[in-house]
C-alpha cells in the first residue's frame, strides 16, 4: 500500500499547484490513495492584519470541499481520493472548530498545533518568537496543547506531533532532554487513550532539524503502545508529493510496523504495507 495523507495546494497560499496537479503526480508515482489536506482557514486572528499566505480564505472553503469531491469521483478506479483538511488546533477555539467542520464530509482530518496563541512555531517568518523565551517553557506549553487536540473529539489524526523541534530550538541539558521525554510518552499516551492515529511527516528531513515528524525514538514508544500510524509528505509542490516516503517506510518497517492506517468517512482501517 503507498498513501500520502498530507498534503498542501495554492488556496493556502505558501503552496504551489492545483488539486488536479497532486492527483495527477499521485497517478504517476503509483500512489493507491491520496489524501488531500489543505489548510483550515484563520479563525483566531483577523487574517487581514496577521501574516498574509498562511491558510485557504474562509470562503474558499466550501469551493475546496465540492473540488476534492469533484476530483475523488472523476478519478474512481484510477486512483483512490480521501478528503481531508489538516484542521489547526486552536486551544479555547475547539467549539468554533468543530462547527467549522460539521457541514462537510471529511474522510479524515488532520489535527495539528502550529499556534501558541497567535505565534505560529512553525512559520519561518515568526522564528523571532523564540527569543526572550525559555525553551523549556514552550515545549511544555507545546505539548499541553497537543494532549489537548487528541482529547478534543474533533480529529482522526494527530500531525507532525515533535514539529516543535523543526527549527532547531531544543533542550541543552540531560535533565532537560529527559523532561522532553516525559512530555513525550505523556503525549502518545493521550493519543492512545483517546484512540487517535498518528503520522509520520517525512518533511522534517528538509527542515533545519534534518529529522522526520516525529523522532524515531517517539516511533517506538508509540509502536509500543499500539498507536495506529499513516504516512505524510506534507507536500506543498506536485513536484515533492511523496517526496521522503520511501525512507519514511523502510523507517517503520525497520521498527517491526507492518500496517497502516487508511480512512474514508471518517472510519479508519488499517492495510499491510510490504517494502
Amino acid at each position: 500500500m503507498r498513501i500520502d495523507y498530507h498534503t498542501h495546494h495554492e488556496r493556502c497560499g505558501h503552496a504551489v499547484g492545483k488539486l488536479e496537479e497532486y492527483v495527477q503526480r499521485g497517478i504517476e508515482l503509483g500512489l493507491q490513495q491520496l489524501g488531500l489536506s489543505d489548510h483550515l482557514p484563520l479563525i483566531h486572528v483577523d487574517p487581514a492584519e496577521y501574516y498574509p499566505e498562511m491558510a485557504m480564505p474562509l470562503e474558499e472553503l466550501p469551493r475546496y470541499v465540492e473540488e476534492c469531491l469533484s476530483l475523488k469521483e472523476r478519478y474512481r478506479g484510477v486512483i483512490d481520493l480521501r478528503v481531508g483538511l489538516e484542521a489547526d488546533y486552536i486551544e479555547g477555539y475547539e467549539g468554533p472548530i468543530r462547527e467549522l467542520l460539521a457541514p462537510y464530509p471529511w474522510d479524515y482530518l488532520i489535527g495539528s498545533v502550529h499556534f501558541l496563541g497567535e505565534w505560529d512555531i512553525t512559520d519561518f517568518r515568526q522564528v523571532h518568537g523564540w527569543e526572550g523565551r525559555k525553551v523549556m517553557d514552550v515545549y511544555r506549553k507545546y505539548y499541553a496543547a497537543v494532549q489537548k487536540s487528541a482529547a478534543a473529539g474533533l480529529y482522526d489524526i494527530i500531525g507532525h506531533m515533535d514539529v516543535i523541534k523543526r527549527f532547531g530550538y531544543g533542550p541543552q541539558t540531560a535533565e532537560e532532554r529527559d523532561e522532553v521525554r516525559e512530555l513525550e510518552l505523556q503525549t502518545l499516551q493521550a493519543i492512545k487513550e483517546h484512540d487517535i492515529a498518528m503520522e509520520l511527516n517525512a518533511s522534517g528531513l528538509t527542515k533545519p532539524c534534518a529529522e522526520m515528524f516525529p523522532a524515531e525514538h517517539v516511533l517506538v514508544a508509540a509502536l509500543k503502545l499500539g498507536i495506529p500510524l499513516t504516512l505524510g509528505s506534507d507536500s506543498h509542490n506536485p513536484a515533492k508529493l511523496g517526496e521522503g516516503l520511501d525512507e519514511a517506510r523502510s523507517l517503520l518497517y525497520r521498527l517491526g510496523c507492518r500496517e497502516l492506517a487508511v480512512f474514508e468517512g471518517r472510519t479508519r482501517s488499517l492495510v499491510p504495507f510490504e517494502l
